[in-house]
């Protein structure tokens, strides 16, 4: 690798510059304001052509704190939220909606549906002979709780008098991947890897039947709607599942016809999985730590997440925890990472590179797809 010298211009990542003017928003009133006059707000700005507009007062869904319950993983939970909001735009243009959280499934309802629709499991109970274990154990392994979650979120669009009516629904339903159960209170845990083809089987099942309730809650008997089947992955991987099929159905319809198949994953860096199934993106990672390693020795690894859609890299993140002693050593091992970042990696693909110092950002290094020179963010 060659010496590089090069100049970093430190660019924050937050939007910065005059705020908007509140006469620049729009005014809008949602239909069940209309009582109270109490209108709401919709920025001027959002943080992207990609992004959703939000209107304020921001109002938090109505089952707000239910998935954090329900999923046991915190990159699932995340990539369940910003999944279903990346897939709804296929649908719900975000030139044209706002986006809000859920609010008509309740807190209330997802549980009770999600007891509902999961198989009945036998009950927990203290077993002492051996042969009676081992029977109850496979009574749990043949009646799985498939059903994680359900989440809701929503699109609305203003009209010619400024009011803004819900237009859209999209859900997603997360399944699991691997069933964990025990046969006891505070009992060991057990096992059970859940197939894919059974899950999205489980899966279909269980959507056709959510829809037809959501088309009995009012305000949502003719909104189209988006439905997506996400599964899981374990409780302790590093890296979330994915969305693997979604639906549309149009406003009024309460049959699912049909199914389209989602391609897209996480993989992670380094891992047998990895190097088998992205050879050249696996070896891009292992040569990158290579050349980190050779000049500073508190250099500990790199932890990398690609994420694919068809078998193609959009996105590499690189995580890269290293001891410092001096904001100097950040600066200069922020600067070497820049030198890598333009000569190893193509920019067909968004790029991000975090510095980690005892779980401390000190540093970020990203580039979107397509643009010649990274950004960089020193963090003080």
């Amino acid at each position: 690798m060659k010496k590089i010298c090069v100049g970093l211009v430190c660019t924050l990542l937050l939007i910065t510059g005059c705020a908007p003017n509140m006469n620049e928003d729009e005014v809008v009133q949602k239909k069940d304001e209309e009582a109270n006059q109490e209108p709401s707000i919709v920025p001027s700005y959002r943080l992207s052509d990609e992004n959703y507009k939000m209107i304020l007062p921001y109002r938090p869904s109505a089952a707000r704190g239910v998935i954090a319950g329900q999923m046991g993983n915190r990159v699932d939970i995340d990539e369940m939220e910003e999944g279903l909001r990346r897939h709804s735009k296929a649908i719900f243009d975000p030139e044209k909606y706002y986006f809000e959280e859920g609010q008509y499934l309740t807190e209330d309802m997802i549980y009770k549906w999600i007891d509902g629709l999961n198989p009945k499991t036998p009950e927990m109970e203290k077993i002492e002979d051996e042969e009676e274990l081992e029977k109850k154990i496979n009574d749990f392994r043949e009646n799985p709780r498939y059903l994680s979650h359900i989440l809701e979120q929503n699109f609305l669009k203003k009209k010619e008098d400024k009011s803004a009516e819900l237009v859209g629904v999209s859900i997603g339903i997360a399944l699991k991947s691997v069933y964990r159960f025990q046969t006891e209170v505070g009992g060991p845990y057990y096992y059970e890897d859940i197939k894919k083809e059974k899950m999205l089987e489980q899966g279909k099942k269980m959507a056709q039947t959510i829809l037809k309730r959501v088309r009995k809650i009012k305000g949502l008997e003719n909104v189209p709607i988006m439905i997506a089947l996400y599964r899981e992955e374990d409780q302790g991987s590093p890296v979330p599942g994915n969305y693997v099929a979604k639906t549309a159905v149009k406003g009024g319809e309460t049959k699912i016809d049909e199914w389209n198949a989602i391609e897209e994953e996480y993989i992670l860096f380094p891992s047998d999985e990895g190097e088998k199934k992205y050879y050249d993106d696996s070896q891009l990672v292992d040569n990158f730590g290579k050349e980190i390693q050779e000049y500073f020795p508190n250099y500990v690894g790199v932890i990398g997440e690609g994420f694919y859609i068809k078998e193609e890299l959009k996105k590499l993140t690189l995580t890269v925890p290293i001891e410092f002693y001096g904001k100097g050593e950040v600066i200069g091992f922020t600067q070497y990472a820049y030198g890598l970042v333009k000569e190893m990696f193509p920019d067909y693909y968004d790029l991000e590179i975090k510095i980690k110092s005892n779980d401390k950002l000190e540093s970020l290094i990203y580039r979107n797809a397509g643009v010649d020179d990274p950004t960089v963010h020193i963090f003080h």
